[in-house]
Formats: C-alpha cells, structure tokens, sequence
C-alpha cells in the first residue's frame, strides 16, 4: 500500500473516547463540526458517571453528524478506540481519526492531518518535531514524555518521534492490514502499539506538527499503572525485535558461501 497511489479520503469518522467529559465535550464537538463539518463524529463513551453520556446523547439529538456508542463501563483507552474502529469499518468509512475529548487536542489541527492522510497510511499529530510544541506542561511531565519516546525509538528502531500520541487518523485499509485482533494495549501504550504494527506492517506513517495543550479541566488519565504497563510492553516488544534482528544476523553469516568455478 506505502507504493501505490492511494484512493481520495471521503468519509471521515471523528472518533471521540470519554469518561467524565461532560464539560469539554459540547465545546470539542462544536469546534469539530466547524473545521470538518462533513465527517462524522462517535463518542465513545464509557458510562461516565459524570453523565457524559447523556451529553452526548442530546449532542446527537441535535445533530444527525454526531453518533454515540455507550459501553458498559471503563475498560480504557485502547478497548474503546477498537470498538470504534470496528463500528467505523462496518460502516465503510475511508478514514478514522482519533482524538482526545478533553481540549490537548486542537480540532483545527485535524484538516492538516487529513491533508497529510492523502499521500500516507497513518498521520501522527507530533509533538517532538520540528513546529511541534506543548503548552502548560511541567518540564517533568516534558522529560518523561520525550524521554519515553527516545526510548520506543531506539528499541524498536522505528522512524516516528511521537509514537505516544493521541491525535491520529488512519486509513481503514491501513487499519485491516495491521490486524487489531490481538491488540490488548491500553493506556498510552495501545498508541505505541498501533504504531508498531503499522511500521512493521511497511505503511507509511506522516508526523505533522500539532501544539498539544494540557487539559485544564478534569483529571488526567495518566497514572502509575498506565505507565508501569507501557514500560513493560515496549521493553518486551523491544527486546524480542533485538533478538530477532540478531538472530538473523548470526543465521546470515553461518550461510554457506558458494563460489564459481
């Protein structure tokens, strides 16, 4: 696919997961519908106890462009992105974007992310490139953050500055080549994880430059287990990846070497 001239992006599904958003959501969608006013966007949302759920069903009452899938209750970041991919690629969209409902993410990045998605598999909003920048974050949460990548891309050798990030849209042809049956990821770490099936998968990922704002409303979602769980995938991904690499190497220099005569 990475080789082959790829067919024009004409439904666009916004994918919104939630869990307590209640606040911020109103304001997302109404920014959404303004900068993208022909796709589509699904709230994902978790059974928030807050009532976002109820937000978003009056949101879609509202407004025929805006759909909601209730889950039954909080089962992390990565379960609910795949529950909406599957009900986006049921629907026969083109592609599928992933987006925070808490304000990090700025929905007037997205047309430059779909712009980008023309000539590419996977488009990543990044950080950690050039014209990339993070408002309201304290130098520790900017270490650990690009410090965590530094360390994906080393270990797995891949190409990609921000593979933690949130902000993404995929190709659903993109999506089926990669496989999503077995990802079990959550947290930061299922970001992580798609962008290594994708890279191993031989697409083409873009970064484009966003500025990513810290939220000023609610609670973050990270925490210590997210963390612990990141550490523990990727060094594993990691580490296997390695051994394979020299397993290889070893294999390739004990070939017999034959010679004309």
């Amino acid at each position: 696919m990475s080789e082959t001239t790829r067919p024009p992006i004409q439904r666009v599904a916004v994918l919104i997961p939630t869990y307590n958003e209640r606040d911020t959501l109103p304001v997302i969608v109404a920014r959404l519908r303004e900068v993208v006013p022909d796709a589509d966007l699904v709230v994902l949302d978790d059974n928030s106890p807050d009532g976002t759920g109820a937000v978003a069903d009056a949101l879609a009452a509202a407004d025929p462009r805006v759909q909601v899938l209730h889950r039954a209750g909080k089962e992390g970041l990565g379960a609910a992105y795949l529950a909406g991919f599957e009900w986006a690629l049921e629907r026969g969209y083109d592609a599928i974007v992933e987006i925070d409902a808490d304000g990090s993410h700025r929905p007037e990045h997205l047309p430059a992310l779909l712009a980008a998605a023309a000539d590419a598999d996977a488009v990543i909003g990044s950080r950690w490139v050039p014209g990339g920048a993070v408002v309201n974050w304290p130098l520790h949460r900017k270490a650990l953050s690009l410090g965590g990548n530094i360390y994906v891309k080393v270990l797995l050798g891949m190409p990609v500055n921000d593979a933690t990030a949130g902000f993404r849209v995929y190709r659903a042809d993109a999506l089926r080549v990669m496989g999503l049956h077995d990802v079990a990821s959550q947290g930061y770490c299922f970001q992580t994880d798609l962008t290594w099936r994708a890279v191993r998968s031989g697409l083409r990922v873009v970064e484009v430059p966003i500025t990513f704002v810290e939220r000023e409303v609610g609670d973050s979602k990270m925490s210590r287990a997210v963390m612990t769980e990141s550490l523990r995938r990727i060094t594993g991904w990691g580490v296997r990846h390695r051994a394979t690499q020299v397993r290889d190497l070893v294999g390739g220099a004990r070939q017999p070497r034959w010679h004309s005569l």
